[in-house]
């Protein structure tokens, strides 16, 4: 088998973290420019942001020459008393992602912190209980997209989440089942919480079938490390940058994904909320002119 990398883009590298902001790109924006770039795959990104009717959908789809690949839901996994919130998102974007045969949806768990002021509201770690809950909620979950909707569920370990650092990433890892449950390795979030996520690909890679791509900015990592500056602060600041220039050894990756014949996605998601319209197109062009020169992806 050879190397199958799918590269694509999503709404959050054009500032998108939410179904319905009055400073994120519009809908139609993002996705001409999307296509623009060059781009063939993307993420529907939060619920409600793209349109959920599928015909609608399908038809803007074609008209750029896109496909879905997935599709988040975020909540606080550890809290039965807010799935019902969750679970509409999960039965939502399940029946969109169904009808346009895309195969993931991503699983995000809710953060500690406020995303917009950076205040930290809910414990940084979990205790014995909710940590079970925030397991069996995610094969609750992984069962659901799978027998309704035929998806295969992807967990991304996240800044400001329960599952952030290298020990709890490999914590849920032993006790999620394979079966049902699989990583997004995102790497910059895993490179930003310190992490190699050369090294961890290297040890994990049977349970990562799909990849989030950016970098980290040393600097603004050391800044944000000594001045404890929340995570949406951060992004705000730039932290994040493109993989050409960041911390995140793209062409180390790139050799070990071509060892391991990997066969997935690889999915940018530069964090950049929020966005002026007119800075995500260049840097989305520049990034995949990037991997494509090094040989990561088509």
């Amino acid at each position: 088998m050879d190397m199958d990398i799918r590269i694509g883009s999503a709404p959050d590298s054009w500032g998108v973290w939410f179904p319905e902001d009055p400073s994120q790109t519009p809908w139609p924006r993002f996705m001409d420019e999307i296509s623009g770039a060059g781009y063939q795959w993307t993420e529907l990104g939060p619920y409600g942001y793209l349109p959920t009717e599928t015909k609608i959908l399908k038809a803007e789809l074609a008209k750029r020459d896109l496909r879905i690949c997935a599709a988040f839901a975020m909540g606080n996994l550890e809290e039965p008393e807010l799935w019902p919130e969750l679970e509409s998102q999960v039965i939502g974007a399940g029946k969109v992602l169904e009808a346009l045969n895309a195969e993931y949806l991503v699983l995000i768990d809710g953060t500690y912190s406020n995303l917009f002021t950076g205040e930290q509201i809910e414990p940084k770690e979990l205790d014995y209980d909710g940590w079970q809950q925030l397991i069996a909620t995610t094969h609750k979950i992984a069962d659901i997209v799978s027998e309704r909707f035929n998806l295969k569920l992807v967990f991304h370990p996240h800044a400001e989440t329960h599952v952030e650092y290298e020990d709890q990433i490999e914590q849920f890892l032993d006790e999620t089942d394979p079966s049902r449950v699989s990583l997004c390795f995102d790497v910059g979030h895993h490179a930003y919480r310190g992490g190699d996520p050369v090294a961890f690909m290297r040890k994990h890679h049977g349970r990562i079938p799909y990849l989030h791509i950016k970098s980290v900015d040393p600097e603004m990592q050391r800044k944000v490390e000594n001045e404890n500056i929340s995570f949406a602060t951060a992004v705000s600041m730039e932290m994040f940058c493109e993989p050409s220039v960041g911390v995140v050894d793209f062409q180390a990756l790139r050799d070990l994904l071509t060892e391991l014949d990997f066969d997935g996605f690889a999915i940018v998601e530069q964090d950049m909320y929020p966005a002026a319209f007119d800075r995500p197109l260049p840097i989305a062009k520049r990034t995949l002119e990037y991997l494509k020169g090094i040989g990561l992806g088509h």
